[in-house]
C-alpha cells in the first residue's frame, strides 16, 4: 500500500478530471455525505479549480431511508437527503460534472437517471486512495470496453465454463450491453472511479456455476474457502450447495425476504490489468468498495437482484468476483482460463 500525500491525490483527481474532459467554466459539484474522506473532498475541490471549473462542495446527511436492514447490500434507493430535497436534486441538475464522494450515492435510484438526463456527468469515487492511484484509467480503455459492448450488442450467447465445472449459458439479445471505464466523459454519463469492465443485463441464463476457492464474495469481501455450487434454471438461482459460503449465501437470500434476490442480474468480465486480486484482503471491509475484484482483468463478474431491463427493483445484491473461467460470446473467447484474449 502506497503512502500518498495530499499532492498525490490532488495530482490523481486532476488528472481524472481531465479524463472526465471537464473543460474551464463548467460547473462541478462535489458531493459528500459527513463520514466521506475531507481529503477526497479537497482534492476534488482543488482539481476543479484547477481545470478551471466552478466548483460547490455540498455535504448533505448521510444514509439510505430508514428502516436499512442488514440485507441491503448498496443497492438501495439511495441518499435520503437527495432524494427528499428539491432544492439538492436542483443543484446536481444544474451541475456539468458531479463528484460523487458518498459511501453509496444512489445508483439504483430512479432519480440518478433523472438526473443523467438532464446532462449531468455523474462520477463515483469510494475506494483507498491507493487503489484510486493504481487504478487510474488511460484514455486508450474506452475503445476497449467499447469494443466488448459492441460484440455482445451483434452476439446472440454468452457462454462461461471453467475446470471447476462451471457451464453458463446466457442469452444475449436484449440484454443492454454496458461498460464501465474509470471516467465520465460523454453527458448524461455515469461511471465509477476505480473501473474497467464490459457488462450486460440477460433475461434468461440455464446452467451451473461453481465457485472456486480464492473466488470473492461481495459486498460481503469474503474470499471463497470451500467450493460452492449454484444451479440455475430461467436466469433464478435453484440450489446453492458447498461448505461454509454456500451457507452464508443461503442465510442471505433467505433473510433478505426479497422476491428478486435469488434472479441474476448483471455479468460480463474485468479488463482493469492493474487491479490486484488480494486487495481484498489487504485492507479493513470499511476502507474498500471492491473495485479491484470487480474489475480485475479476465474475471467473470455476476450478480443477483436488481434487473433494470426487466424492471427488476431489489435491494437483495450480490456481487461475485470469479477467475479461471473462460467467457465466450458466439463461440469466440473473450477471456480464457481466466487470461484476456484479443478479439
Amino acid at each position: 500500500m502506497l503512502d500518498l500525500t495530499s499532492v498525490d491525490l490532488l495530482d490523481a483527481f486532476t488528472q481524472e478530471l481531465k479524463l472526465c474532459k471537464l473543460k474551464p467554466d463548467e460547473h462541478v459539484v462535489v458531493l459528500s455525505e459527513p463520514t466521506s474522506r475531507g481529503d477526497y473532498v479537497a482534492a476534488a475541490f482543488g482539481a476543479a479549480k484547477a481545470c478551471g471549473a466552478h466548483v460547490i462542495a455540498a455535504t448533505v446527511p448521510g444514509g439510505n431511508p430508514s428502516p436499512s436492514d442488514s440485507t441491503r447490500t448498496g443497492a438501495g434507493p439511495g441518499l435520503s437527503a437527495v432524494l427528499g430535497d428539491t432544492a439538492a436534486q436542483d443543484l446536481l441538475k444544474a451541475a456539468d460534472l458531479v463528484v460523487d464522494l458518498t459511501r453509496e450515492g444512489f445508483i439504483h435510484a430512479p432519480l440518478q437517471q433523472e438526473i443523467l438526463r438532464t446532462g449531468t456527468r455523474i462520477l463515483f469515487v469510494c475506494d483507498a486512495p491507493d487503489v484510486l492511484v493504481r487504478n487510474l484509467p488511460r484514455p486508450e480503455d474506452k475503445a476497449e470496453v467499447l469494443k466488448g459492448v459492441n460484440l455482445l450488442k451483434s452476439a446472440s450467447v454468452m457462454r462461461v465454463t471453467s475446470e471447476a465445472g462451471t457451464d453458463l449459458t446466457i442469452e444475449l439479445p436484449g440484454s443492454k450491453p454496458e461498460f464501465q471505464v474509470g471516467f465520465a466523459d460523454d453527458p448524461g454519463r455515469w461511471d465509477h472511479w476505480p473501473s474497467t469492465m464490459v457488462l450486460c443485463w440477460p433475461r434468461f441464463s440455464e446452467g451451473r456455476i461453481v465457485l472456486s476457492e480464492g473466488d470473492i464474495l461481495l459486498p460481503f469481501k469474503e474470499y471463497v474457502r470451500q467450493p460452492v455450487t449454484l444451479q440455475i434454471a430461467g436466469g433464478n438461482i435453484e440450489k446453492v450447495s458447498g461448505g461454509a459460503e454456500a451457507h452464508l449465501l443461503n442465510t442471505f437470500f433467505d433473510d433478505a425476504d426479497d422476491e428478486w434476490g435469488r434472479s441474476l442480474s448483471h455479468m460480463g468480465w474485468g479488463l482493469m490489468r492493474t487491479a490486484d486480486w488480494f486487495a481484498t484482503a489487504l485492507y479493513g471491509k470499511e476502507e474498500l468498495m471492491g473495485m479491484d475484484a470487480r474489475a480485475f482483468a479476465g474475471n467473470f463478474l455476476w450478480s443477483t437482484g436488481p434487473h433494470p431491463v426487466l424492471r427488476r427493483e431489489s435491494y437483495a445484491h450480490v456481487d461475485i468476483a470469479m477467475r479461471g473461467c473462460t467467457v465466450s460470446v458466439d463461440g469466440q473467447d473473450v477471456v480464457t482460463a481466466g487470461r484476456l484474449v484479443d478479439y
